[in-house]
């Protein structure tokens, strides 16, 4: 039997890559990326393909057919009900099929082929004043062949409507291989128009004999998504078929292009922000505002908003976006607006006009279904009930009843969502993973079917039905229409191979989850994972698949990091989301089956930079550059590790060793010697070696102790002043500046010392020359990058020892490197876990900027008054954030704003060998071109050595710390 699976396996790849012309793949690597989608659910697939048109899906389709072989399409991966997972042949059209084909303004509509990212058709039409209506949360990554698919709707529905509104024509393929192009009304014979002869006539005589039952089975509200919309074929709608096929969730046939249509965007938008005492309130009002002709009606409570800056008193919230001719329109109707919340329950309001304080609100929502899957307390929440849907003049007691139900089977979850459609979204604390907990989220979705049914509501408001729902139609629809359901799917897919046991047939919405497959036990791992209780699993959990990390693109004022890797490459697998869901099967072991050793997760971590850009970014906070650095420990242990991991991993050792030989190794750097010395240390050939520094920033700072002529300061508070290997070895003239700004500002800056103090009392010593064959002190930062955990956790064991005496009475620790900064912030207390002074450490690190302004905060510093340009570090934004230094800019004069991204060196990832090409990419994203654009008078501003560094190899401005820019300002001491 086996072998006849193999030889079928063959055969099928065989034939599949003769008849498509795009990638073909059975490697577990890409089926491994396919089995979840942002549900609770995961099937593996027997193979992936790319097609590049729509000749391309009919050959996959023919070659599957022969074989038996099921079909899923799948746009994003972001759907939420099961429906982009498949046991059969996922057909990815995020590759290809991504082609705007045309876009007519004076028609107001656009052709678009299947993989079109929202956000990319959105852009297009932006420039003609026009945008495509729905816009899910998920705008900047979902396709539009995945919201034709699910009918995707989003926070503007209450002005433009659902996908199904939007959509003109639709040209698919059935399984059976027929062409469909759908459209609105009916040929001769009376029957839909674009359909070949047999679906013709049984798609008419389906219609015809049950036209009763379609004109009564369907509840009446804005967001009924779920089930086949078969009354948008009665006569009197139009036979739209078209919007009949909108929201079948490819069960019926696979869509290669559509015509959409577009609608004219306002001039101006204003942002109404209305407070009320909780939800409650907050969803009885929200249908009462929509006689003022809002653009959004959006609903928030306060445990899931947080302590979110801008938001007036208030429990609970509903963002109303009004829109006009003008701002000054627009700010007065959203004024009118706010008159009447207030005369009908609001008890405050503001009115946003600048548009970056809406993105940064809309962000707060955009990012709420990432953040509801952790609860206040850090518990898990999941998706499943993720968007059902009431009338919205019935949604305040329907949220009542709703929150009753979860208290009686003990489940928690925070409800948001589209409260002026009454589609309400949550994620709720089910427990997945045992007997027990999946049982209760059986009868618990029972039980809700049966509340929004009594409501007159949807199961499904917005992302269809898939696996989660499907089940529980006959609830909603009664068992006759379910079964004209059934009849609808035979007559399209006879075979029953396009997308099975989604909407119709369903599997059971507690089968397949996708935590079945993990170990029932938390693995061995050497991080402490402190926010999810030690559990690796629970940590790589933390990703639902809301593929955030999928942007291509960055909008006005963005300073997010998160993905670099992927933005270079485009591939899945060098995605957040990806490199997550390879960890995954890694651990579950079905289809990634060499565990740590595993070679696909180690080549999708390969071109992960370790920016920590997802720790802040991703909504739940994914922190790959953790889980990679604990991969890379267990990958390698025992074995020979790459050449870079001991050239650059063990750097600070290496510079602290050739620091006597510095003058004579740079010379060797410009000989012909250095080629040989990169290719045996694994560096890339095209990266110059960096000089180093012929006096480092300690051996400076203990000469001038020595010779000063006067004491240090005395009277200012005295702050650790950390020397950083880069600093110290690389860029000593950024220690020297940082001295002196700090002593200006009357601030007493000592180094600490190499070993151990053994002095009663704890008291700091006087400034004394090291003993200079000491090792030096180390933030393990190149350890744990190249994942050397143990050699990281014996270096941040003798800095926690050196330094814990000065640090008891409340010193801060200043750090100039960012990086060096975050290591010292969050990896160091995550692997001395069982050290309570490890966390006293991190506690204690401050920025130089945040060292400024906490110690010295009266103290002016000098005027510079020029434009500034470059990128904030990516661990800076990531970590420690740089609240702090925008204002020590501003009141330096220093204006403009940073750019966000990583630089793309991120320390040894962009000296290791095959990594140059990804390296200069992601410093073309953001980084250069922000410099190549700024003034000639900008200042150029780059904290970190990795991104001055790339600056100086790759651009022709250099860049400098904002120590350096102030000390030059501050002119020759005294």
């Amino acid at each position: 039997m086996a072998d006849r699976t193999e030889t079928e396996k063959r055969d099928l790849a065989k034939e599949l890559a003769a008849a498509v012309r795009g990638e073909v793949s059975f490697a577990a690597a890409d089926r491994a990326l396919m089995t979840m989608d942002a549900s609770n659910y995961r099937r593996v697939p027997r193979a992936v393909v790319a097609p590049r048109d729509a000749e391309d899906v009919a050959a996959a389709l023919r070659v599957c057919r022969e074989h038996g072989v099921p079909v899923v399409p799948r746009g994003g991966g972001t759907s939420i009900a099961g429906q982009a997972t498949g046991v059969g042949v996922v057909l990815d059209f995020t590759r290809h099929m991504r082609r705007i084909v045309s876009l007519d303004p004076a028609a107001r509509t656009a052709v678009v082929q299947p993989g079109v990212v929202l956000d990319d058709l959105r852009t297009a039409a932006g420039a003609h004043g026009l945008t495509f209506g729905p816009d899910p949360s998920t705008h900047s990554r979902c396709t539009l062949g995945g919201m034709i698919g699910n009918n995707s709707c989003g926070s503007h529905s209450v002005a433009w409507g659902t996908t199904a509104d939007s959509v003109r024509e639709l040209e698919l393929l059935t399984y059976g291989g027929e062409r469909v192009r759908a459209g609105r009304g009916t040929d001769p014979t009376g029957a839909p128009t674009g359909l070949p002869p047999r679906l013709r006539d049984g798609v008419k005589g389906l219609v015809d004999a049950e036209l009763a039952l379609l004109r009564t089975g369907y509840p009446d509200l804005p967001r009924r998504i779920s089930g086949y919309a078969l009354d948008a074929l009665l006569p009197e709608k139009g036979t739209d078929l078209a919007r009949a096929l909108t929201g079948s969730e490819g069960t019926l046939g696979v869509l290669t292009e559509a015509a959409v249509r577009l609608v004219e965007t306002p001039a101006a938008r204003v942002l109404a922000v209305l407070a009320y005492p909780d939800e409650s309130a907050a969803a009885e009002a929200a249908h009462t505002l929509l006689p003022h002709r809002p653009m959004t009606v959006e609903g928030m409570a306060a445990d899931l908003v947080g302590d979110a800056a801008g938001l007036p008193k208030g429990g609970a919230w509903l963002f109303v976006e009004m829109g006009g001719a003008s701002p000054g329109e627009a700010a007065a109707r959203a004024q009118s607006l706010c008159r009447a919340a207030a005369a009908d329950g609001s008890t405050d309001h503001t009115v946003v006009t600048d548009p970056a304080g809406q993105r940064a609100l809309w962000r707060i929502r955009e990012d709420a279904s990432g953040t509801a899957t952790r609860l206040s307390d850090g518990s898990e929440a999941w998706p499943g009930w993720e968007d059902c849907a009431v009338p919205p003049a019935r949604l305040g007691p329907y949220l009542r009843d709703f929150r009753a139900l979860l208290t009686q089977h003990g489940l928690r979850g925070t409800p948001y969502g589209h409260f002026g459609d009454g589609c309400i979204h949550i994620r709720i604390d089910f427990d997945l993973l045992t007997p027990p907990g999946i049982r209760r989220f059986r009868d618990f979705s029972y039980d809700l079917g049966e509340l929004v049914v009594s409501y007159g509501g949807s199961l499904s408001g917005e992302h269809g039905d898939g696996q989660a729902r499907a089940e529980l139609l006959p609830k909603m629809y009664g068992p006759e229409l379910v079964r004209v359901f059934e009849r609808f799917k035979s007559l399209w897919d006879p075979a029953a191979g396009l997308n099975p046991g989604m909407l119709v047939r369903p599997a059971r919405l507690d089968e397949n989850l996708r935590f079945e497959v993990l170990p029932a036990r938390p693995v061995p791992v050497e991080f402490g994972y402190p926010h999810d209780n030690g559990d690796f699993s629970a940590a790589v959990r933390r990703c639902v698949g809301v593929a955030k990390c999928r942007n291509t693109t960055t909008g006005p004022g963005s300073t997010d990091v998160m993905c670099p890797s992927f933005r270079a490459t485009g591939e899945e697998q060098h995605s957040t989301r990806g490199r997550a869901r390879l960890l995954h099967e890694m651990l579950a072991g079905e289809v990634i089956t060499d565990g740590w050793r595993s070679p696909e997760v180690h080549d999708a971590l390969d071109l992960c930079l370790s920016c920590k850009g997802c720790r802040s970014d991703c909504p739940v906070g994914v922190d790959m550059a953790t889980y990679k650095a604990e991969f890379l420990h267990h990958h390698y242990e025992g074995r020979v590790r790459p050449a870079a991991h001991y050239s650059m991993g063990r750097l600070p050792q290496w510079l602290h060793a050739a620091a006597p030989l510095a003058p004579a190794l740079n010379v060797l750097a410009r000989t012909p010697l250095a080629a040989v010395a990169k290719r045996l240390g694994g560096i890339a050939a095209e990266r110059p070696i960096p000089p180093l520094a012929t006096e480092t920033f300690t051996r400076w700072w203990w000469r001038r102790r020595k010779t000063a002529a006067a004491p240090p300061p005395s009277g200012g508070r005295t702050v650790i002043l950390w020397p950083d290997t880069f600093t110290n070895h690389l860029s000593p003239e950024v220690g020297r500046a940082a001295v002196r700004v700090l002593e200006a500002a009357g601030l007493r800056p000592l180094l600490p010392p190499t070993a151990p103090l053994r002095q009663p009392g704890g008291a700091l010593p006087q400034p004394s020359l090291p003993r200079l064959h000491r090792p030096p002190l180390c933030c393990g930062l190149t350890y744990v990058s190249t994942g050397q955990l143990d050699r990281a956790r014996t270096v941040m064991r003798r800095t926690v020892e050196v330094l814990s005496p000065l640090l008891r009475d409340g010193h801060p620790l200043v750090v100039l490197e960012p990086s060096c900064a975050a290591a010292l912030r969050t990896d160091l207390p995550e692997l001395l876990a069982d050290d309570p002074r490890a966390a006293q450490l991190a506690r204690s690190v401050r920025t130089f900027a945040q060292a400024l302004e906490e110690l010295a905060p009266d103290w002016q510093p000098p005027r510079i008054d020029r434009p500034v340009a470059g990128q904030t570090h990516c661990h800076q934004h990531a970590v420690l954030g740089d609240a702090a230094e925008r204002r020590l800019r501003e009141r330096a004069g220093l204006t403009g704003r940073l750019s966000g991204g990583c630089c793309g060196l991120a320390g040894n990832f962009g000296f290791e060998r095959g990594h140059y090409d990804v390296s200069v990419a992601c410093a073309e994203d953001q980084l250069l071109p922000a410099v190549r654009e700024s003034s000639t008078d900008a200042e150029i501003l780059a904290d970190g050595f990795s991104c001055r560094t790339q600056l100086d190899q790759l651009g022709d401005r250099p860049g400098r710390h904002l120590a350096e820019v102030l000390a030059e300002a501050l002119g020759e001491p005294g």
